[in-house]
């Protein structure tokens, strides 16, 4: 295989075909089910879909099935298969999704998340990195090989629509599509984050997450502050107390029952990623004014990002805008919370946790509700086989002209455990192009390009590897 002229055609095929094609896809605003009730009857789904099958008619790969597969009532999958060229065994399984994060304010000056823009070598707007380019550089992966007839697995490549809400789509149409689903000798999901993107990097596990709603309620209605203050207990402050109870307001440390054990590879991971970023680990965010983390500690502040729990209050209810307000008591005040949490902790078992907790002995007698929207325990990763990682090893050195790096990572992506559970003996390689300030489900999201051909061409090898040495997958040696 010319690993240069691989290149060559991935880079062809990204400008010419996937940067335009995501122009489109970005103009659409599918917002996922959970930040779009009437996502169905809106079309942006269906749209978003269309284009992607109408984009694989176009793809020069030889031979490609694809079919849109919509279940009632939930947002429509697509499914491709490319079947193995002669001789070559294995299935492949990749991964992405196409709905997207809601709106957010604080885009600069003319950027939007549905007003597409090629700025420097980067394409901002919502969804491009998160995830719309994945199905496309899978697809391209695949015809660089076939480009230079190089052997591939079966290539079989998932894209749900509902990812961004939890996945909870997923697990129903896994179940119907289970005659149609190999059983994957290896996984390559496209969801993932890069520390930089100087070299390439490897996911070795995500935090799950429990999505909770937290409300406060002692009044029918609202009432005059001055005739009710002193008498009728602020909703806010029984709010703040109990939260007091979950998170220290001073360390920001969370409930014990969310925490787990950290593996020590997991503590040697974190050191390496602290010492090739160095200062990027905290200066890949928008601080705002003199803000700074916790400490100064570079391999601790990574592990606290992928191997601890965390808090985010993504939404408050019950009150109007400073601008708005008025003099009134008011009745009810409510959260949304977003809890992540270690890899190896059931999340089931800690939103039951934080209920019992908020919702024991309400101050006050108040009326106090602790309603989990959704939970997905995270994963972590088996050890790669030995060629797999090698494989991985030069295709960084290759495309990227730096080592692999592996880490965790602070998000959460609900197929993986999903897969995990079905096929426990698949190896599974977690990748992606969100490096520092591409800011996935906040202001001036983007993709940089060149990251994304890199990731494309290294997959293409990696699919190449697994392929010829397919056999010693099942093997330890």
């Amino acid at each position: 295989m010319n690993l240069s002229a691989l290149k060559a055609f991935v880079d062809e095929v990204w400008d010419d075909e996937i940067v335009p094609t995501l122009t489109e896809y970005i103009k659409i605003p599918n917002k996922s089910p959970a930040f779009d009730t009437d996502w169905e009857s809106h079309g942006y789904m269906q749209d978003a879909i269309e284009l992607f099958k109408s984009a694989v008619r176009r793809s020069p790969i030889q031979e490609v099935e694809s079919r849109i597969v919509t279940l009632p009532g939930r947002t429509p999958l697509l499914l491709l298969d490319v079947p193995a060229t002669l001789g070559c065994d294995g299935a492949i399984l990749c991964y992405g999704h196409y709905d997207k994060q809601p709106e957010f304010d604080g885009w600069k000056d003319g950027l939007g998340p549905w007003s597409p823009a090629l700025i420097d070598g980067r394409l901002y707007g919502r969804g491009g990195a998160d995830d719309g380019y994945a199905m496309f550089g899978a697809l391209t992966a695949i015809a660089a090989l076939e480009d230079q007839s190089v052997p591939h697995p079966r290539c079989q490549i998932l894209i749900e629509g509902c990812e961004e809400s939890g996945s909870f789509d997923l697990p129903y149409y896994l179940e119907a599509l289970q005659p149609d689903i190999v059983e994957p000798d290896l996984l390559i999901c496209l969801d993932a984050e890069c520390g930089n993107y100087e070299q390439l990097w490897l996911t070795t596990s995500l935090r799950g997450m429990v999505s909770a709603n937290l409300s406060v309620q002692v009044l029918k209605e609202g009432i005059h502050s001055g005739g009710g203050g002193g008498i009728v207990p602020s909703s806010f402050r029984i709010l703040r107390a109990l939260l007091n109870r979950i998170e220290n307001p001073d360390s920001g440390q969370l409930l014990q029952a969310l925490y787990g054990e950290i593996p020590q590879h997991a503590i040697e991971e974190a050191k390496l990623v602290a010492a090739t970023l160095g200062e990027t680990v905290v200066d890949r965010y928008p601080w705002h004014g003199s803000t700074k983390p916790y400490t100064d500690d570079l391999t601790e502040l990574v592990l606290s990002n992928t191997w601890r729990p965390s808090l985010a209050t993504v939404g408050l209810g019950g009150a109007p805008k400073p601008a708005d307000a008025g003099n009134t008591l008011r009745p009810e005040t409510s959260a949304q919370f977003t809890f992540r949490l270690p890899p190896n902790v059931n999340a089931t078992d800690a939103g039951r946790a934080l209920q019992e907790v908020l919702e024991a002995d309400a101050p006050h007698g108040a009326s106090v509700e602790f309603k989990v929207g959704s939970s997905e325990t995270g994963w972590f990763a088996q050890p790669l086989h030995p060629f797999v990682q090698k494989s991985l090893q030069g295709a960084s050195r290759e495309f990227f002209n730096g080592p692999l790096r592996q880490s965790g990572c602070g998000g959460t992506i609900p197929f993986m455990a999903m897969l995990a559970d079905r096929f426990p003996d698949c190896q599974c390689v977690v990748t992606g192009v969100l490096g520092p300030h591409s800011n996935a489900h906040g202001p001036n999201e983007f993709l940089d390009v060149e990251t994304g051909k890199n990731v494309t061409a290294s997959m293409a090898k990696v699919i190449a590897d697994v392929g010829k040495h397919y056999p010693k997958l099942a093997s330890t040696d």
